[in-house]
């Protein structure tokens, strides 16, 4: 029997195939899957630590006018701490944990007084979301923190006592 090139080629074709008809499109819809779940988390969590960023920030500047607006040191330091939980809610940050630090120069014990320079920092975190537990289980945290400096003269007028 004399074979020609193309039948051949054709019957080889043929025979190879038949068991693979599909397996292509299955292969390709795995390895979607496989690339877009880890892609899907990825922008997930770099929108969660930018809104973070974002409501730290915020906080801060905020919090900043809050204490140096403040009739004295201890009220600032309470509307300084409303002010930044505020604007943290907010953002849709309730349940992340606040630090506040309130540091004046050159009067330390007096911000409110003469030309201090008030300098608030906040310091946060936000959760990581949907990370697995096999790469850390729990609930892992993204530390954010901000800092604003505020001259006290800036949004009210200071007394010199004189009058």
């Amino acid at each position: 029997m004399r074979w020609r090139l193309g039948q051949r080629w054709e019957r080889g074709k043929g025979e190879r195939g038949k068991g693979e008809r599909g397996s292509g499109l299955i292969e390709l819809t795995w390895l979607g899957i496989l690339l877009l779940v880890p892609l899907v988390w990825i922008l997930l969590s770099i929108f969660a630590v930018q809104r973070g960023a974002f409501a730290v920030s915020g906080a801060a500047r905020a919090a900043g006018r809050a204490y140096v607006l403040a009739p004295s040191d201890d009220i600032g330091v309470q509307r300084a701490r409303v002010a930044a939980e505020q604007v943290l809610a907010d953002q849709g940050i309730e349940d992340a944990p606040l630090d506040i630090t309130v540091s004046c120069t050159p009067y330390p014990q007096a911000c409110h007084s003469g030309t201090s320079v008030v300098t608030v920092r906040i310091a946060s975190s936000i959760r990581i979301p949907l990370l697995p537990l096999v790469l850390g289980g729990g609930s892992p945290r993204f530390a954010l923190d901000a800092t604003q400096v505020v001259p006290v003269g800036q949004y009210q007028e200071v007394s010199d006592g004189a009058g």
